[in-house]
C-alpha cells in the first residue's frame, strides 16, 4: 500500500511540475505578446512623432520661402532705383564729360 501512496505522490508531483511549466510557458507567451504589442505602439508614436515633425518643417519652409519671394521683389525694386539714380546722375554730368573730353582731345600740346 505504501508503494501505492508512493507512486500516487510521484504522479501528483510530475503532474504538478507539467501544470508549472504550462502555467510558465503561458506566461513567457503573454510577456512575448505584451513586448510585441509595445514595440508596435512604440513604433507606432515614432512615426507619429516623426510625421509631426516633418509637418512642422514644411510649414516652416513654406514660411521662409514666402518671405524670400517678398526679399526677391524688394531687393529687385531697390535696384530698380538705384539703377535709375545712376542713370539720372550720367545724363547730368555726361554734357560736362563731352565737353571735356573734346577739350583734352583737341587740345595741341607742343
Amino acid at each position: 500500500m505504501d508503494s501505492m501512496k508512493g507512486q500516487g505522490g510521484i504522479q501528483m508531483l510530475l503532474t504538478a511540475e507539467q501544470e508549472a511549466r504550462q502555467i510558465i510557458s503561458n506566461a513567457k507567451n503573454l510577456k512575448l505578446t505584451r513586448l510585441k504589442q509595445a514595440k508596435e505602439e512604440a513604433e507606432r508614436e515614432v512615426k507619429l512623432y516623426h510625421s509631426n515633425m516633418e509637418a512642422a518643417h514644411q510649414k516652416k519652409i513654406s514660411e521662409t520661402s514666402g518671405s524670400s519671394g517678398s526679399n526677391v521683389k524688394r531687393l529687385d525694386e531697390e535696384t530698380a532705383m538705384r539703377i535709375q539714380s545712376l542713370k539720372e546722375s550720367a545724363s547730368r554730368v555726361s554734357s560736362d564729360v563731352v565737353a571735356m573730353l573734346i577739350k583734352h582731345v583737341t587740345a595741341v600740346e607742343a
